[in-house]
């Protein structure tokens, strides 16, 4: 009989192999860390079973562990580079930092919740030690470790907060996330630096839920 160990690897391989390669994801480092990371560790007991499909999972509280595909491709559209410093705002479970993590990345996983919080400090230190997990407000950012090379947003957001803008590296640094607009589709989007501010490029429609604390902050328009 196969056990829960077993059975976990083979729906991780599985995920890379029918969710996100066919969906144009070539870069070695994103899928091999997603063919690694143990994502059901990243998760609630409550939703095991959903470690690895190809949905938005729900962490409690109005928040989400992003959609495998949808982050998958953002990563894939950053271009990471080695040693690149990365803020990951709404880190939540701190998945998405470890997968930074192991693709070279010095990352800062910041988050509010106190159970995800929680969660977090118990599985970064054992899958991702380099992690540097802080907890404030999602929408101030960390300035501490800033500049970032790249900001990654784990949810959606009507607009990306000032603060985030401010703390990217000036004419080089990236910002990933999903914007939404009431009775519009939702797209994912990289904000790169230029001289004369951000400048947005649409990458793909996505269904990504937003977060909840970032519904109205004080932030940059798309």
């Amino acid at each position: 009989m196969a056990t829960q160990a077993y059975i976990f690897d083979d729906a991780r391989t599985c995920m890379v192999d029918s969710q996100i390669r066919p969906n144009r994801v070539t870069d070695p480092r994103v899928l091999s860390a997603m063919r690694r990371l143990p994502r059901e560790r990243f998760l609630p007991p409550n939703v095991l079973s959903l470690a690895y499909a190809d949905q938005d999972v729900p962490l409690g509280n109005g928040r989400f562990l992003m959609e495998p595909m949808v982050f998958a491709r953002l990563l894939q559209a950053a271009g990471l580079r080695e040693n690149e410093r990365v803020l990951v705002v709404g880190a939540g479970c701190g998945y998405g930092a470890s997968v930074l993590a192991a693709c070279g990345c010095r990352v800062t996983a910041l988050e509010e919740d106190p159970a995800l919080l929680a969660l977090a400090g118990t599985v970064l230190p054992v899958e991702a030690p380099g992690v540097t997990l802080v907890s404030g407000p999602l929408a101030a950012g960390w300035s501490a470790n800033a500049p970032y090379d790249l900001i990654l947003i784990e949810g959606a957001v009507p607009e990306i907060p000032a603060a985030l803008i401010s703390q990217t590296i000036r004419e080089t640094g990236r910002i990933l996330a999903a914007i939404y607009t009431p009775g519009r589709i939702t797209q994912a989007v990289i904000a790169e630096s230029t001289a004369a501010g951000p400048g947005f490029s649409v990458l793909f429609d996505c269904a990504t839920p937003p977060i909840p604390s970032l519904r109205k902050a004080a932030s940059f328009a798309f």
